[in-house]
């Protein structure tokens, strides 16, 4: 994937004050398009003309109803509006959620699949950077995963791993894979994925026999996958995306997760920081986050916002100013205007 093909929302209120949201669609994952959904957008978003976004949550209910099947859809006007509620309040978007741990956070950086000597090139950037957790993306090739994991490993003994399995092994393949890895001491902090999304049987075998933690992200595609896969004692960690649940459903995933004494991580799609400060927003104001992957921003070429959460290295650091604290870097007239 080498663009990003990102919509932008911004939501007024009659007081003049603005949101910002962000549609990040993402085809392999999802099935959204840009195209398809700039058309459910522009059929929905007439439907909050009028209302008040102090009733945000209802607001939010109406938006899961009508855009169920376009989750990108539902966060992007979801954060535009507890943006703009955020800064008619003047206050952080976090503080929304309570402040229950405001501190700066470090975040993992992905790795992609590739041969092992660019990706050692590329671990080498992102450890000059400061950076001590590195996510290694693994699936393809079982053998060639664990040779790279071993080198990646062995370059930098002073890193910890978490292994996205993005959907790539059978159970069968992944219990291979962990013992390999485990006689091999690498210290793997947390396996993600290790599965096809719809292959519940093989997620809870592999964390049957795992002795480290599994974390289900394309598994958990809403509430109710949330819950059954707790039901069934299926996995160790719930990987919270905005962008795949909308923002509401996460909260009441993250609510549903804590009751079961799981961990949380928060992650994200091909999102800008307009996405992923809402996203950072959960980790600041909710707490209980154990597990960090917001780096995407890093990976972009441009970043089209000003203002907010902010990096250095491996970590990010809160912000003080209202709502999402950004304001777009771009060209007003690219905004389709619905009234």
């Amino acid at each position: 994937m080498s663009v990003a093909d990102n919509v932008f929302i911004r939501v007024q209120l009659q007081s003049g004050i603005c949101g910002l949201g962000e549609m990040a669609p993402f085809p392999d994952i999802s099935g959204e398009t840009q195209a398809g959904c700039l058309d459910v957008f522009r059929t929905v978003a007439p439907l909050l003309l009028g209302q008040s976004v102090l009733q945000w949550r209802r607001l939010a209910h109406e938006l899961a109803e009508a855009t169920s099947v376009v989750p990108s859809v539902r966060c992007g006007l979801e954060t535009a509006l507890l943006d703009a509620f955020a800064r008619a309040m003047n206050i952080p978007l976090w503080a929304l959620w309570g402040g229950a741990d405001v501190r700066v956070r470090e975040t993992d950086v992905t790795l992609a699949i590739g041969p092992i000597e660019p990706v050692l090139k590329t671990a080498e950037q992102w450890f000059t950077r400061g950076f001590r957790v590195f996510k290694i993306k693994v699936g393809q090739d079982v053998d060639e995963d664990i040779r790279r994991v071993e080198a990646v490993w062995r370059a930098f003994p002073r890193v910890s791993f978490v292994i996205d399995g993005n959907q790539g092994f059978t159970a069968k393949e992944a219990l291979y894979f962990l013992r390999a890895i485990s006689r091999l001491h690498v210290p793997v902090i947390l396996f993600e994925q290790p599965v096809s999304r719809d292959d519940w049987d093989g997620l809870l075998e592999v964390h049957r026999q795992s002795a480290i933690p599994i974390a289900a992200d394309e598994s958990v595609r809403s509430f109710s996958d949330a819950r059954r896969l707790i039901e069934a004692d299926g996995v160790d960690v719930i990987n919270i995306k905005i962008t795949k649940c909308g923002v509401l459903e996460s909260l009441d995933i993250v609510n549903l997760v804590r009751r079961a004494g799981l961990d949380l991580m928060i992650g994200g799609m091909v999102e800008s920081r307009v996405a992923m400060g809402c996203s950072f927003s959960l980790v600041l104001g909710l707490g209980g986050f154990e597990f960090i992957d917001l780096d995407m921003p890093l990976l972009l070429t441009h970043d089209p916002a000003k203002g907010g959460y902010r990096y250095e290295g491996c970590r990010l650091y809160p912000w003080a100013s209202a709502g999402l604290g950004q304001e777009l870097d771009t060209d007003q007239s690219s905004f389709c205007v619905i009234s």
